[in-house]
Formats: structure tokens, sequence, C-alpha cells
């Protein structure tokens, strides 16, 4: 039975097992169509589906983060319970990216690929239909997993597809494509949350989903043969998740438990010790899942870190903001949507003339000044912040200023990072610095669900339901999400500074 299958015992002359050949059988990849394989512009049909994940995975994200007001409100959740909705599905990315990244080498990027969509539309579709939080957060938990895949892959795919000569162009569009689903987000996610209510924000997504899963299985190249792979880091793989889970949400709960309580202490100390075992295992393992050599090279860790802050900074403001103008302010979801757009919609402006820039100032002058400028927003936004009367215009104009200091340090210093790895190690550089981003987004939510209860509970104003949080005590709350994000600028221009001066 096994004598007609690629790499069997005829084939290899070598013994293949019954478990071995079926599981070679599941992860045939499919051929595209011969007649699209033919077609001279083939390579940008490749792009153009790559790019539609981009969009949607950018597009689920923001979207989310300014549904999290009126998820509290129809579930009657606190605030810890409801920012789970964004971290469930942020802390699955992060934890099944790279072991996506190692299996996609095994069994075929383009098979991951499909699988990812189909898990993510499913997933999407369950979030539409949950009936209560815990049911949505496990939705959510599905649907990163399916984001994971899609994660894993995508550049990857893109890379393989299109000629060298083409590929920075191609790269540049899968980049346009991300700030567009980035922007997009705010505006619609606030369109159809006014107009249709929150299950559709998730519907919205599926027929992407089902429309891109159906041409890539047509249409997208084979990416290895038929024979898996034997080695997998299983050890690494099931230390990475807990320390990522137990992290986040030690720092999410730090403030309703206190900063010194055993939960707190205990979570923290739980997560150091699996992440020590974790660094120890990478080291030590034959394929790791995480190449730690890059860490090594002090130009490629402090700029990692600052990838880090840099998406930190942009989702804490998204998840603060959203609390701002939807609770504190009383605005409507489109209305709230519409002012926060503008933060991406200007990073997405600012962001491809940046390259530029850093050519002539160089990264550490840039990259503070684009930090400078993000204070300088902050500080505008922590002025009127108080005084709804004058809000909205300050509000525009520290989104501006937020946007385009972000939009000059993210994608110059993204460049530069991947510029200090070795050559022959640009591959892992780059899914080491998705990773970084992913993290960031997370650890950006939750160190905001933290100080924002932090400051509601110094007001007094803390409880179990948002629906009784009042106004007045949201909006002071928020000034101590402010200087959080404030600090995190701060340290992000210090690490631009110290990495010139470190290589």
């Amino acid at each position: 039975m096994e004598q007609g299958l690629p790499g069997s015992a005829a084939a290899d002359g070598s013994a293949r097992s019954p478990l071995r050949a079926r599981l070679a059988r599941l992860t045939h990849e499919p051929a595209p169509l011969a007649a699209l394989e033919a077609l001279p512009w083939h390579s940008w049909i490749v792009v153009g589906l790559v790019c539609i994940g981009a969009f949607v995975g950018q597009l689920d994200a923001t979207i989310v983060q300014l549904a999290l007001p009126t998820l509290a409100t129809t579930f009657d959740a606190g605030l810890h319970a409801v920012s789970w909705v964004s971290l469930g599905y942020l802390v699955a990315f992060a934890s099944f990216l790279p072991i996506f990244g190692r299996l996609c080498q095994m069994v075929g990027r383009k098979t991951l690929y499909l699988l990812g969509y189909l898990v993510f539309v499913a997933a999407s579709a369950s979030c539409a239909l949950a009936p209560d939080l815990p049911s949505l957060v496990t939705a959510r938990v599905v649907q990163g997993i399916g984001g994971a895949l899609l994660g894993a892959n995508s550049i990857a795919i893109l890379i393989a597809a299109v000629p060298e000569e083409k590929r920075g162009r191609a790269l540049g569009v899968f980049a346009a494509a991300q700030a567009i689903g980035m922007s997009a987000g705010p505006a619609v996610g606030g369109i159809v949350l006014g107009a249709l209510g929150w299950p559709w924000i998730f519907w919205l997504t599926v027929p992407f989903g089902i429309l891109a899963a159906i041409a890539g299985w047509i249409a997208l190249p084979r990416t290895r043969g038929a024979r898996p792979e034997a080695r997998f880091d299983w050890l690494g793989a099931l230390l990475l998740a807990p320390a990522l889970v137990i992290l986040v949400r030690a720092l999410n709960h730090a403030a309703g438990w206190g900063l010194t309580s055993p939960e707190t202490i205990g979570s923290v100390v739980l997560s150091a010790g699996l992440i020590w075992l974790l660094v120890r295992q990478e080291r030590r393992a034959a394929f790791p899942l995480v190449d730690l050599k890059l860490f090594a090279n002090p130009g490629f860790a402090l700029g990692a870190g600052a990838v880090v802050l840099g998406y930190a900074m942009l989702y804490a403001m998204f998840f603060l903001m959203s609390f701002l103008l939807e609770h504190g302010y009383g605005e409507q979801a489109w209305a709230a949507g519409l002012r926060l757009a503008v933060i991406p919609v200007i990073l997405g402006l600012v962001a491809p003339f940046s390259g530029g820039l850093a050519d002539r100032l160089g990264i550490r002058l840039l990259g503070a000044s684009g930090m400078g400028v993000c204070l300088l927003g902050l500080l505008v936004l922590g002025l009127g912040v108080g005084d709804p009367a004058v809000s909205p215009l300050m509000s525009f104009g520290a989104f501006l200023l937020f946007g385009a200091g972000l939009g000059l340090f993210i994608a110059p210093n993204n460049h530069d990072t991947l510029k200090a790895a070795p050559p022959e190690l640009a591959t892992q550089a780059g899914s080491l610095l998705n990773l970084m981003r992913v993290l960031g987004t997370s650890l950006g939510v939750a160190g905001a669900t933290s100080t924002l209860s932090l400051g509601l509970k110094q007001a007094g104003g803390l409880t179990d339901r948002m629906r009784d949080v009042s106004g007045p005590a949201l909006v002071n709350a928020v000034e101590w999400g402010i200087v959080l994000v404030a600090i995190m600028a701060l340290i992000a221009a210090f690490l631009c500074v110290l990495r010139h001066r470190r290589s």
C-alpha cells in the first residue's frame, strides 16, 4: 500500500512505519492549479493571499480592543475578566507561534497556513455565537492558535514565492496590508458595533477567511516534500505556554491581588522558574523553538526589547482610550472608533518615510526623537483628559503626535534590529521579532489593565462589574495608564541610545 507514496520505503530504501506513512499522506501538500502557476504574475497572487491574512489579523486585533467596554457591559463583567477577551488571543498566539514556526518546516507551510484559516474562521464563528464570557475567551484562545498558524508561515511563503529582486516591494505590500487592517479596525469596528452589535465584529472576518482558504488551496505553491522530519523540541513547547500565561496573568491581576500578595509573588516566581528552565532547554536543544544565540548580540537584544516596548505602548493606548472614550466620556462606539483610528492612520503614513530619515539621522537620534514626539502627545493627552469639554480637540492632537512618534520609531527600529543579526540567522531573527511584537502587545494590554485597576482601586471605584464604575473615577484612573505608557517611551528611547553605544 505504501509503494506509491513519495518517500516510501521503496523510494528511499529505508523502513517506514504505518504511522509515518499515514502522517506523510496527511501532510502531503496539494499542488496549485497548473494554469495559475504558469501565469507570469502568479507570485503576486500569492502575495495578495498572504496579505489577506495580514489584513484580517490586524483588523481583528484592533476591533476587539475597541469592543472591550461594550463586552464588559454586555456580560456584566469586571475589568480583569473582560481583558482576557484580548489577552486570550494574544497569549495563545505568542505561545504557539514558535511551535508552528518549527512544525511548518516539518509538515509544510502551505498545509499549516490553510489549516490556520480554517481554525481562525471556526473560532471567529464560535466567538460570535458565544453565550457568555468564558465561552468567548475560550473561542478567542482557539482563534489565537489559528492566528499563530497564519503568522508563523505568511512571510516565509511570500519570500519563497517571490523572486529576490521583487521581495522588497512584496514585503512593502505586506506591511501596507497590516497597516490598513490596523487603521481600519477602530473605524470599521465602531460602525459595526454601533449598527449591528458585538457579534458582528467576529462575523466580519469569516468571509475573508473562507475565501482566502479556498484561494490558497488553489493558488499557493507547495513548500516541501511529503516526508516529515522526526525532531521536535517537545520540552520547550511544554514550557513556553505556561511561562507566558502565568507571567501575563500575574501582570494583569497584580493590582487586584495586591503587589505583595502571595498570589502575585508566587506567580512571578513560578513564571521566572519556568522561563529559566525554558532558556536552559533552548540552549541544549538540537533544534530549539527559540534560537537564543541571537540575544548574545547586544544590537539585536536591545532592539528586540525596544520592539516589545513599542507594541506594548500602542496596544496599551488602544486599551486605555477605548475605556476612556466609551465608558469615561460616554461616547458612542462609532465616534470612539473614528477618534482612535487617528493613531494607526498617522503611524501608517509616517512609517514609509522613516526609513529614509533613519539613513540620514541614524536610529539613535530618530528613535529617541520618535519617543520624544510620543511623550509630547502623552503630555497633551494628560493635560486634557480630565476635561471632556476640551478633550476632543486635545485628544485628536495627542493621538496624532503619538501615532507619528511610533511611526518614526517602529519601522527603523525593526529594520536596524534585523540588520544586527548575522545573515545566516536572518530567518530566525524575523521569527523572533514577530514573537516580540505579540509579546509586547500582550504585556501592554496586561499592564494597562493592571494600572487602570490600580487607579480605580485608589479612587475607591474598583468593582467586579464595569457598569458600576463611574465615568469620573475611570477618567482619573486612565491618568495612571498614561504615566505607564510614558515610562515605556522613556525606556524605549534609552534602549535606542544604549544600543548605538554598545554596537
